[in-house]
């Protein structure tokens, strides 16, 4: 399904765009990251902390270990400093793990329980596609409050990284 080139391409994605996007909230003027907003997670911080919180679930169900948390709805970290430093650690996690399988690992099923009960099946690999794309879309919902500070977001996109990754120093 997914090749562990292509996962570690990903994983390296995430961590470049959250850095991206980290960097730039840290920009906005004082309180826009936390100020409250019309959004499911009801600000940028907030926002960001369901990124970090449905990561940490998933890394437990790679683990096989229970993730502890009862709500994907939950500030960890409520400095963005915090937040930012355990986000980083965080997606190294996910690089290394990347680092460590193969082709033929990243196909193996992983069980797990969703929060609400229910069983749950996916391969490794699907679950890197899926932590990438959850983060990839909240980064979007971040995208539209900067629009409301205003402050120009930052430009996240694959291709960009693709550009980047190519440059000599990249």
């Amino acid at each position: 399904m997914l090749s562990a080139q292509t996962a570690h391409l990903f994983a390296r994605y995430r961590a470049w765009a959250d850095a991206l996007t980290y960097r730039a909230v840290e920009e906005l003027p004082t309180g826009e990251g936390t100020k409250l907003r019309s959004t499911e997670f009801k600000s940028i911080i907030g926002t960001l902390n369901h990124i970090y919180v449905v990561d940490r679930v998933w890394q437990a169900h790679i683990e096989g270990r229970d993730h502890g948390f009862q709500t994907r709805n939950l500030i960890v970290h409520d400095e963005l400093a915090a937040l930012r430093s355990a986000q980083e650690a965080m997606n190294q996690w996910w690089i290394d793990w990347v680092g460590s399988q193969t082709d033929a690992t990243l196909g193996e099923p992983v069980r797990f329980r969703f929060m609400g009960g229910d069983a749950g099946e996916m391969s490794g690999g699907a679950i890197l596609m899926h932590v990438v794309n959850h983060a990839t879309y909240h980064r979007g919902w971040i995208a539209e409050m900067f629009f409301e500070v205003p402050a120009r977001n930052p430009t996240t996109d694959f291709p960009v990284f693709m550009r980047e990754l190519a440059r000599p120093e990249g």
